[in-house]
């Protein structure tokens, strides 16, 4: 059956092996056992706006019942927030179902400490082993004086919106801010344009009608390309997107033009140093960053740690190093000064916040790093052998990053979430960079692929 916990947690096609009813049952109950050890513990448990989410989430519910843990039923909740009030709440964990970015049809388990961080991979190989080794001997439910409850949270939202509000100077408003929101037909549809209205902004709302199919359904931050058109069309001075959990930004700036995970980084990095918030003087981001952004903490005087993909990797060495500010490319971006996870909400009022204190708009903020071409290819693949024991593959990659020697870089990588491969290179140009990108790709597809390639570019 191979392994469950990929990249960000468990995930798959929802009714299809690994999440079905009864896999999410198993979980429950093997992190009940591992980690609900006080007398009556408790489990967090949120979900995003996906068909499929209702289902996982009432059976994750009766897993934890069977073993005495209480399950705090949030309801529809970003990831981020549910990460928070694990630790508010001091819960044995917290579960977000959830696919994140990934179409309807998709589903996932995220998994969340007593602290708010996410599972390190011992401690989801442990939890990992306790599921697939099936149920142990001894008795693994509760009699029926000894069951734990379902516990609705009704006020979760609201919990985590006072949240958000803290982290906001009082002296700062967003009055006279036009601000068009993309909310993904996901997790932040309700909570989004309340919270930025609530601070003054001028707010227009787009998918906000969330029907369990259309989450992130050409929106979110995955597809800006109708909030690019909307903050053009309406004038706005910002437009923000997230993704369908709500813990990854993508922003526009007042022309129209998408700013990366990375240039937000970059932005917040600077004024984090200019206010001596910057702890240890340092940023933490992934291998998938582009390589403009070291440059610009370069210039920045700023240490610059690379970590592998993944925000909770991200998370760990920002922890390891004493840092505050780290994120991906993608828009996860960690403020741990704030919190313990990627929050796109987050991030989102981060960057009004420092619009309003330089009075500079996003277009100029960003010019404080230049983005190198960058091509992503997606290609579906079979399965996910090793790279080096594919000789054509091997070959186009090597010869790429010879001819490239210096003057960009190759980064090729199996998705944690999906089954691609991802193909991503920076060069001194668009047509080279996309040339470079497609022919690996293209011998990827060759050899292991099973479906058209799928372009992303950047520049």
């Amino acid at each position: 059956m191979g392994k469950l916990f990929g990249t960000d947690g468990i995930r798959g096609v929802a009714n299809e092996y690994p999440m079905t009813p009864e896999m999410a049952i198993k979980v429950a109950k093997a992190l009940g056992r591992q980690f609900g050890n006080r007398e009556r513990s408790a489990i967090v448990i949120g979900r995003d706006t996906r068909l499929s989410g209702s289902m996982i989430e009432s059976a994750f519910v009766s897993g934890c019942c069977s073993v005495g843990c209480d399950a705090l039923v949030s309801g529809v909740l970003p990831t981020p927030g549910v990460a928070f009030l694990a630790k508010k709440i001091g819960a044995a964990a917290g579960v977000v179902v959830s696919a994140s970015h990934n179409p309807f049809y998709d589903n996932g388990i995220k998994i969340f400490d007593t602290k708010g961080y996410k599972f390190s991979d011992a401690t989801e190989a442990l939890l990992e082993n306790l599921i697939l080794a099936g149920e142990p001997d001894q008795k693994t439910t509760k009699g029926n004086r000894e069951t734990g409850r379902r516990i609705d949270l009704v006020d979760a939202e609201k919990q985590y919106a006072d949240f958000l509000m803290g982290t906001v100077p009082q002296e700062c408003r967003f009055d006279d801010l036009a601000v068009v929101l993309d909310c993904a037909n996901g997790a932040t549809y309700k909570i989004a344009p309340k919270l930025f209205a609530g601070l003054g902004a001028s707010v227009e709302a787009l998918y906000t009608l969330p029907d369990g199919k259309n989450i992130n359904q050409e929106c979110g931050s995955q597809y800006p390309e109708s909030l690019s058109e909307r903050v053009r069309a309406i004038n706005a001075q910002v437009g923000l997107a997230f993704d369908g959990d709500g813990d990854r930004l993508v922003a526009v700036d007042e022309n129209g033009d998408v700013l990366t995970g990375d240039q937000i980084l970059a932005i917040c990095a600077r004024y984090f140093k200019e206010h001596d918030l910057l702890k240890n003087n340092t940023v933490v981001s992934t291998v998938m960053s582009n390589m403009g952004l070291g440059l610009a903490l370069n210039e920045m005087d700023i240490r610059h740690e690379i970590t592998g993909v993944g925000d909770r990797y991200v998370m760990e060495k920002m922890i390891a190093v004493g840092a505050v500010v780290g994120g991906e490319e993608s828009g996860h971006t960690v403020f741990l000064n704030h919190q313990t996870t990627g929050d796109g909400i987050l991030s989102a009022l981060t960057l009004l916040e420092i619009m309003r204190a330089e009075d500079k708009p996003l277009s100029e903020l960003k010019s404080v790093m230049t983005v190198f071409p960058q091509v992503l290819m997606n290609v579906d693949v079979t399965h996910k052998p090793s790279f080096d024991t594919i000789p054509e593959v091997k070959a186009t990659i090597q010869a790429v990053e010879n001819e490239l020697a210096g003057k960009g870089r190759v980064l090729v990588r199996y998705s944690g979430t999906q089954r691609q491969c991802r193909v991503m290179v920076e060069g001194p140009s668009e047509e080279e960079t996309h040339r470079y990108c497609q022919r690996i790709a293209l011998a990827v597809k060759d050899n292991i692929g099973t479906n058209p390639i799928y372009t992303a570019f950047q520049k």
